[in-house]
């Protein structure tokens, strides 16, 4: 009787295991975006020189440019580029809508 039960318990958490190797960790690997501007950003290569976070890294800090600059002026770098940041990493409307949320970092 206790083979048996023990036989039962591995089985169930065996079926327990493997149902959950097979679930997809998209779920898990999501990350929330406030806007299509935050999702363009942190999906190119922006986060390599401004950070995740708009700490700045080998670019300047972004995390006030909104108190700092109007929102034409931050697409104006985006598309032009602005010392050692290049034009046109993204395209026009990309930018537009990078802009727009950097331009709410206040």
């Amino acid at each position: 009787m206790k083979i048996k039960m023990g036989m039962i318990s591995v089985i169930a958490l065996s079926s327990l295991v493997f149902a959950g190797c097979g679930q997809s960790s998209d779920d898990s690997s999501k990350e929330e975006y406030s806007s299509q501007g935050e999702k363009i950003f942190k999906n190119n290569s922006c986060v390599g020189c401004h950070g995740k976070d708009l700490d700045g890294a080998s670019g300047p800090s972004l995390k006030k440019v909104g108190a700092k600059m109007s929102e034409s002026d931050i697409e104006k770098i985006i598309n032009e580029g602005k010392g050692n940041m290049p034009s046109q990493v993204v395209d026009e409307k990309e930018a537009k809508e990078v802009a727009k949320w950097l331009a709410k970092q206040k």
